[in-house]
């Protein structure tokens, strides 16, 4: 079950379907944890119950209720600690970490990183260790740490080659090129290196089309946006952000859609150009649409 809501989640976006994970841990999987098992049922519930609410978190951090997401988080890395599996508890501090840097506490993301990589050093899993220090690039490019991020890139470069999936567990499936391709590039985006952050998001974006998944797609075709705008290039920066706006259309997930406000933002020293207006009139009927 865990598989078929995170499969929701990567391909239609957080707001699909959540309710429908709610009841379903509501009705199936908490009553079981106030049940009296033996030690390995017990701990296999533990870790079952920790996975699915980290994707509960998830989808509300997509969804853009930040506050409901952290409670959830919180909640499943008390169950990974319980259950006693390294990897889950540091993959849970990993999704911390992402919203505290994208909530604009980018020191405290790259402390949680950190603690996740400490946590992972009497076990093993080279998808997490790459995710977490993926999000400390991550933070450490917000804070304008330009060497040590750099440091983190290649850590998480590194580990990115050790990946394979088919040993890794069912939640690590996501950390794959097009997820961390992208990461990466929003990482050079921040650092202010558009051609390495072009790169890295085309290379997101490949794998995205292949996947067909959309809510990659569009924030890897920002970061390219992004990218070409800091080249003054308005032209190829108006073609991607067209299609960044194409592609959150076809999800729910408030993280697309503020990072196609973040665009427009960023546009603005074009001042009144026909391209800037025509996208901004493109973003009005999108999103006042019903």
């Amino acid at each position: 079950m865990f598989s078929v809501f995170q499969k929701m989640d990567i391909f239609q976006g957080g707001g699909s379907g959540r309710l429908a994970l709610t009841a379903y841990m509501n009705q199936h999987v908490f009553p079981l944890l106030r049940r009296t098992y033996g030690e390995d049922v017990r701990k296999a519930l533990l870790v079952a119950a920790s996975e699915q609410v980290y994707l509960l978190g998830w989808m509300a951090f997509d969804s853009g209720e930040q506050g409901t997401a952290q409670r959830y988080l919180i909640q499943a890395l008390r169950l990974a600690e319980e259950s006693e599996d390294a990897p889950l508890g540091a993959h849970v501090l990993a999704g911390m970490a992402d919203q505290a840097t994208l909530l604009g506490h980018p020191g405290e993301g790259r402390r949680l990183a950190q603690a996740g990589r400490q946590g992972l050093r009497k076990s093993h899993s080279d998808a997490c260790l790459a995710d977490l220090w993926t999000l400390e690039a991550r933070a450490l490019a917000v804070l304008g740490e330009q060497r040590a991020a750099a440091h983190a890139l290649h850590e998480a470069q590194t580990a990115s080659t050790r990946i394979d999936l088919a040993t890794e567990p069912e939640w690590a499936k996501f950390i794959d090129p097009a997820y961390l391709g992208g990461e990466w590039a929003n990482a050079f985006r921040d650092l202010g290196q558009p051609a390495l952050a072009e790169e890295n998001a085309q290379r997101s974006i490949a794998h995205s089309r292949k996947q067909n998944r959309a809510r990659r797609g569009a924030m890897s075709h920002a970061s390219v946006t992004v990218s070409h705008l800091q080249r003054r290039n308005l032209e190829a920066a108006h073609a991607a952000a067209v299609r960044t706006l194409d592609l959150t259309r076809r999800v729910k997930s408030s993280r697309c859609v503020e990072a196609v406000q973040d665009l427009q933002k960023r546009m603005v020293p074009f001042g009144k150009d026909p391209l800037v207006a025509d996208f901004n009139e493109r973003v009005r009927s999108v999103l006042t649409a019903p």
